[in-house]
């Protein structure tokens, strides 16, 4: 037992000890005193911190991401931005990223994508990947996001466990890793492809993203959404046997939500 502690005092003779005063922040911490924050949380007060859906009408993942902001502030702040290999750069707003996840909730209603089917995405980290889960939850599908260096059997197994309906994914990953297993997945009925920079979507029993989505209202009234309705669903890695699904509901967000609250300096709690 003497030896860490003669350790530790070697390192603090030899290095002089990080203090970060609190004075200096120019944000101050949310969580400053962390025995009082812990003696005093509760998953009631945790939940007030969400807007909830308009009306009383629930819980849903989407609305809090995305929708909530847009009556505030941060309309035409920045959401997400996105910076290709190449150099390529895309920027969307929250109000514009309302818009392009209420056309992708279209999009699922005009192909009869009905609430609690399952939606499965297999992209790199590309915009439409959150577009098509923020829109899939607000169409209360539940949302699957794979591993884009899946395998092709991986993939399959998955899709048939989760009886997928939709899958989103780029031409690329659904020429080498899709479609060849089409056939053996009866339950897949919607292939949705994103094209890449110099590629054409004409692979055949497929829907191009942008003929699809580009074309649907930017309206989209989010049903009311239970905080126990299922929102996604997780696989295990499968490395020791078949891989197991986990489902999480929209009431995750609150987690989540803390999380970062607490986790990040933020001077606008909300």
């Amino acid at each position: 037992m003497s030896q860490p502690a003669a350790g530790r005092s070697l390192l603090t003779d030899l290095y002089p000890r990080i203090v970060k005063p609190r004075s200096v922040l120019r944000v101050p911490a949310n969580l400053a005193d962390y025995d009082t924050v812990r003696r005093e949380f509760t998953w009631e007060a945790a939940r007030t911190r969400l807007d909830g859906l308009p009306g009383g009408q629930g819980l849903n993942i989407a609305h809090e991401a995305v929708d909530r902001h847009v009556g505030g502030p941060r309309a035409d702040r920045e959401a997400l931005r996105w910076l290709g290999r190449t150099g390529a750069r895309r920027v969307i707003t929250y109000r514009d990223l309302r818009s392009e996840t209420n056309r992708f909730a279209n999009a699922l209603r005009h192909l009869g994508v009905q609430e609690g089917e399952g939606v499965f995405v297999l992209t790199g980290r590309i915009l439409e990947l959150y577009v098509a889960v923020l829109g899939a939850l607000k169409a209360k599908c539940v949302v699957t996001p794979l591993f884009s260096a899946f395998g092709p059997e991986p993939i399959a197994t998955r899709l048939g466990i989760g009886a997928g309906r939709v899958l989103v994914t780029t031409e690329a990953l659904y020429r080498r890793k899709v479609a060849g297993l089409r056939a053996e997945l009866p339950s897949l009925e919607h292939v949705i492809l994103v094209p890449g920079e110099a590629a054409s979507t004409d692979a055949p029993d497929t829907l191009d993203w942008h003929h699809l989505v580009d074309r649907q209202s930017t309206d989209f009234v989010i049903p009311p959404t239970d905080p126990q309705d299922h929102a996604l669903l997780h696989f295990t890695s499968g490395t020791t046997g078949r891989p197991k699904g986990a489902i999480h509901v929209h009431e995750a967000v609150v987690t989540h939500h803390i999380t970062g609250y607490y986790a990040l300096d933020l001077h606008d709690e909300r």
